[in-house]
């Protein structure tokens, strides 16, 4: 039985990792297309990377209670990433398509960010 649970933490862990390396990149790109260079353009591809950044540092944690604060820095960033995301598409920086396309892979890791941050607020306690 705790095997299974192993796995099924790895397949997750591995899926943040996907996923937020995907935004990270995704954003860094979509930054090269906005034409004007901005404290905002600067801050998402700051807040984008460090999701990918904190995820990747909770995979070598040196326990459970600082893989647990590694994954809720990386859910501020995502919340904070999104944000920025509303500003670009508020100021026409961005499209709609490419504001929800990104929107919701920030909500996916988050949704995902925050039933880890549970499961391991469970296992401390």
């Amino acid at each position: 039985m705790l095997r299974i649970d192993l796995e099924a933490t790895n397949l997750k862990e591995n899926l943040l990792m996907k996923y937020s390396e995907q935004l990270a990149t995704e954003v860094d790109i979509l930054c090269k297309n906005i034409k004007h260079n901005s404290n905002t353009v600067y801050q998402i591809k700051k807040s984008s990377s460090s999701v990918f950044a904190n995820i990747s540092e909770a995979q070598y944690a040196q326990s459970l209670a600082d893989m647990l604060s590694k994954f809720k820095i990386a859910r501020k960033e995502c919340i904070e990433t999104e944000s920025w995301l509303k500003l670009l598409f508020a100021n026409q920086s961005i499209d709609e398509q490419a504001y929800k396309k990104h929107r919701n892979l920030c909500g996916r890791i988050r949704r995902m960010l925050t039933s880890s941050c549970v499961t391991i607020e469970n296992k401390i306690n």
